[in-house]
This record gives structure tokens, C-alpha cells and sequence, in this order.
């Protein structure tokens, strides 16, 4: 009996059953995330590797597979099959959000100069980390404000001499205010908008708590406004200008989207044009003052902003808190918005998605497209698997769909 072949199996399949219901009460819901995550996006790879293991356990090593560890063997495939058929229906699902949102014509709308479906790339599934895209360029570290790295972004753009007017997409990264830098999220996102004629601008900012909340929307505000300001000289166009991010990247883009010119996110710059014609957030954040009381939203804020982010009590400072959220600043006029959020997150509860999109629809006269992903834990779309891929594939028909309607109008 193949203790080590046990072991491995009756792991695999704790991960897939994590993956498919996720650890998500208090302490719990961080390692449910950790381990859930990329569990669910690897689902393939972790099934075919599983079959190997049991292949070679009864014929290679011919040892005498243990009964737990085939049972284990098999619950783990089953999990994990029913975590690839859901991720295989993402395409769908999506087409039909996007279907209910601007219509089941949207596609005759789109212009394209070749097939954009949502359908899988060649490959994209088999190399989750390849990154590299053809036909485009990388510009890195072009300084947006006076500073060090923190002051630079990176601009993807398609490779080849006269472009001019291209739309132009802002990527704000992650990381729970506190890390991450450019080059680590929304890669796959920016490389197809490249490939489709984008200019694609990714940016960093200062972190928490060396520098505490505003100045991470500081930073993006000043970014937004280099952009205005500079953009024409890469290709693109300054008057159209999407801005997307994910966790605190989807907070602080959505928030930028719906503070165009509020003067304390903007100190010194405040007549700056910092608007946006659209906003795509991933799994953010847009309750940091317990404004929904819902019991997610006030432990992050008490447990977390708090000390890490605001350096400030919310006891006593509850009003900045309150004007961090984006879900405050929703009135009858903001930006288009497409909101992605999955049901499986256990970073950021989706009632928060809920929330920002009921209050978009009720008081907002803009476009709302929602969707909300079975199965989606955080930061699924980092790197290339099923689900991501068909998101991808979706915001990309999005946005081509909102670039041809704003043309139009």
C-alpha cells in the first residue's frame, strides 16, 4: 500500500472540495482563497495529474493502491470535473449577461478586423502563465508625476508605425492597497486589447501603509490626468479613455470613474481632466465605510482599513471612510459601467458587487452590464485558464461594443 499516493490523493481532494465551496468564515476565508483559487483555475491540470498519479500507482510503481486513496482519487476527479464544466459554461453566461444588458443585437455594433468570440485561443488553457503576446510593444517605467518607481506606468500598445486615435484602456492593480506593482495583473486583459488596436496604460502607485489612503487615488487621479494630457503622443485618444483594475484596483478605478474632479483626491491638481468614458472593475471593493452593514464590509473595515490602510479610526473618522466608497459617490450621472464579480470570492463577499450595481440601476441613467460568475474565486482571471479566458474574451467584446456605440452617438 502506497501511503505517499493516499496522502497525495485525500489533499487533492480537500483542495477541490475548497474550490468548489470555499472556507469563507472569519479567519478561514484567506486560506479558503489562497488554496480555493488557484485550485479552481488549475482544475484541468490538477485532473490530469491526478490520472497520472493513479495511472502510475497501479502500473508502473504496481503497488496496491490503498481503498482510501482511490476513493479519494475518485471524489478528487469529481470535484474537479464539476469545477471544469462550470468554468466551461462562463462563456455563456457572460454572453447572455451581456445579451440581457446592451442587447441581443450588440454584436452587429462591433466593427472588428477579424473573429472576436469567446471561444478558448489555441493553447491559452495548456500555458497559464505564458504572458507573451505577438504584435505588440511594451513601453516600461514612462514617469506619469515626479517620484521613484511608484511614480512610472507601462504602456502596451500594438507594434508598428502610425497609430493614431487609438481608444485607450488604464489598468490599476491590486493588492489590497498594500502591494503589487504593474506588471503583475490585468496582462492578459491589456495584451488583447493591444492586439485589437488599444493603447493599454498600467500603472503603479504608492502603498499603505508607508503612504496611507488618499494617496493611492491620488496617484491613479494623477494618471488619469497624464493620460489626458500625453497620451496623443503614444497613439492613443484622449478623449476616450476606459479604466479597469481588480480588488483594490476595481475600488480604486471605480472610485476614479465617479470622482472625475473632486478636489480632495485631486490636491494641486484639481482642475486636471481626470474623467473616464467607462470602468470595468474586477472583484473590488466599494463599501469601506459600512454603508451596507453588511458584516463583510464592516470587519474589513474595522479589521483592516483601518489600521493598515487609513492609519485612522472609523470610529472617530468614519466619513473618510464613507468618501472611499465608491457606492457613495453613484448619482444620476457616471460613467458606463461592466462590473465582474465571482460567487465563490471569499476576499471580497459579492454583496458588495450587489450593492454598487443595485445602486448604479436605481440612480445611475448609464449602461450597467453585471455578471456575477458561479464557481469564480479572487483574482481568477491572473493568469490564463478556462474561466479567465472567456472573461476576457467578454469584457473585449464589451468594450469594442462601447467604443463603436460612443463613436456613433
Amino acid at each position: 500500500m502506497s501511503r505517499g499516493y493516499a496522502r497525495r490523493q485525500l489533499v487533492l481532494a480537500a483542495l477541490a472540495a475548497n474550490a468548489v465551496r470555499p472556507m469563507s468564515r472569519g479567519w478561514s476565508s484567506i486560506p479558503g482563497f489562497a488554496l480555493g483559487w488557484p485550485t479552481s483555475e488549475l482544475a484541468p491540470h490538477l485532473l490530469g495529474a491526478a490520472a497520472i498519479d493513479t495511472a502510475a500507482e497501479l502500473t508502473v510503481r504496481r503497488g496496491k493502491a490503498s481503498r482510501i486513496g482511490l476513493l479519494a482519487a475518485a471524489g478528487a476527479a469529481g470535484l474537479l470535473g464539476h469545477t471544469i464544466a462550470g468554468a466551461r459554461r462562463t462563456g455563456t453566461e457572460l454572453d447572455a449577461a451581456l445579451r440581457q444588458s446592451i442587447g441581443d443585437g450588440y454584436l452587429a455594433d462591433l466593427d472588428l478586423p477579424g473573429p472576436l468570440d469567446l471561444r478558448l485561443p489555441r493553447g491559452s488553457v495548456a500555458r497559464p502563465f505564458n504572458f507573451k503576446a505577438r504584435d505588440i510593444e511594451v513601453l516600461r517605467d514612462v514617469p506619469y508625476t515626479e517620484g521613484g518607481r511608484k511614480a512610472h506606468l507601462d504602456i502596451r500598445r500594438p507594434k508598428g508605425a502610425g497609430l493614431a486615435d487609438a481608444p485607450v484602456l488604464i489598468q490599476v492593480h491590486g493588492g489590497g492597497w498594500t502591494i503589487g506593482n504593474k506588471e503583475q495583473q490585468g496582462i492578459l486583459l491589456m495584451n488583447r486589447m493591444a492586439q485589437l488596436g488599444w493603447v493599454c496604460v498600467s500603472v503603479n502607485y504608492r502603498l499603505a501603509p508607508k503612504y496611507m489612503f488618499p494617496t493611492q487615488i491620488v496617484d491613479v487621479k494623477r494618471a488619469i490626468a497624464w493620460v489626458h494630457e500625453n497620451i496623443k503622443e503614444y497613439g492613443g485618444d484622449s478623449s476616450y479613455v476606459v479604466i479597469t483594475g481588480g480588488s483594490a484596483g476595481g475600488h480604486l478605478a471605480s472610485l476614479a470613474a465617479l470622482t472625475p474632479g473632486l478636489a480632495d483626491f485631486q490636491p494641486g491638481f484639481e482642475d486636471a481632466d481626470t474623467s473616464v468614458a467607462a470602468c470595468v472593475p474586477f472583484y473590488g471593493v466599494y463599501d469601506l465605510g459600512g454603508i451596507t452593514e453588511h458584516p463583510a464590509a464592516i470587519d474589513m473595515r474595522d479589521k483592516f482599513l483601518g489600521p493598515c490602510v487609513f492609519g485612522k479610526d472609523p470610529r472617530t473618522h468614519l466619513d473618510d471612510f464613507v468618501q472611499a466608497s465608491p457606492l457613495a459617490h453613484v448619482t444620476e450621472h457616471t460613467p458606463d459601467f461592466f462590473v465582474i464579480h465571482g460567487r465563490n470570492d471569499t476576499v471580497v463577499s459579492v454583496n458588495q458587487a450587489r450593492a454598487f450595481v443595485a445602486a448604479l440601476k436605481e440612480k445611475s441613467d448609464a449602461s450597467i452590464t453585471y455578471a456575477e460568475l458561479p464557481g469564480a474565486q479572487h483574482a481568477f482571471e491572473v493568469f490564463s485558464s478556462i474561466r479567465s479566458q472567456h472573461t476576457i474574451a467578454a469584457v473585449a467584446r464589451w468594450l469594442q461594443w462601447h467604443r463603436a456605440t460612443t463613436q456613433k452617438s
